[in-house]
C-alpha cells in the first residue's frame, strides 16, 4: 500500500451531465428532548393467524411512518388494536350505501 499514491489523474474524473433541478423537500422529524421520535402505524398490510399449544394468535404485518414495505413488522393484533384503535375502523359498506340512495 505503501506504493500507491493517494491523488487521482485528471482522465479519472467524469464530466457530470446534469444538476437535479428539484429539491425534494425533508419531513420534519420532532425530536424528543432524549433524541426519541415517535412512530406510528400507518396501515395493516397482512393479518395471519398463528396456532400455540393453548390459543390462537393473531399477528398483523405494520407499515410505520417514515420506512417503506420492507421494513414493515410484524406486531400482535391485540396489542395494535388497543393502542391503535382507528387503524381497526371497517371500511364502508358500499352496498348499504348504494342501498340508501335508492340503488339495487
Amino acid at each position: 500500500m505503501s506504493d500507491i499514491h493517494d491523488v487521482f489523474h485528471v482522465t479519472q474524473l467524469i464530466k457530470c451531465l446534469r444538476m437535479p433541478k428539484q429539491h425534494i423537500a425533508q419531513e420534519t422529524v420532532e425530536l424528543q428532548p432524549d433524541l426519541k421520535y415517535q412512530e406510528v402505524p400507518v396501515k395493516i398490510l397482512d393479518t395471519v393467524s398463528r396456532k400455540t399449544r393453548n390459543s390462537t394468535v393473531r399477528i398483523c404485518r405494520a407499515l410505520w411512518s417514515r420506512h417503506g414495505e420492507e421494513q414493515a413488522t410484524w406486531e400482535r393484533e391485540d396489542a395494535l388494536r388497543k393502542e391503535y384503535p382507528d387503524l381497526f375502523k371497517a371500511p364502508p359498506n358500499l352496498e348499504d350505501e348504494i342501498r340508501s340512495k335508492g340503488g339495487l
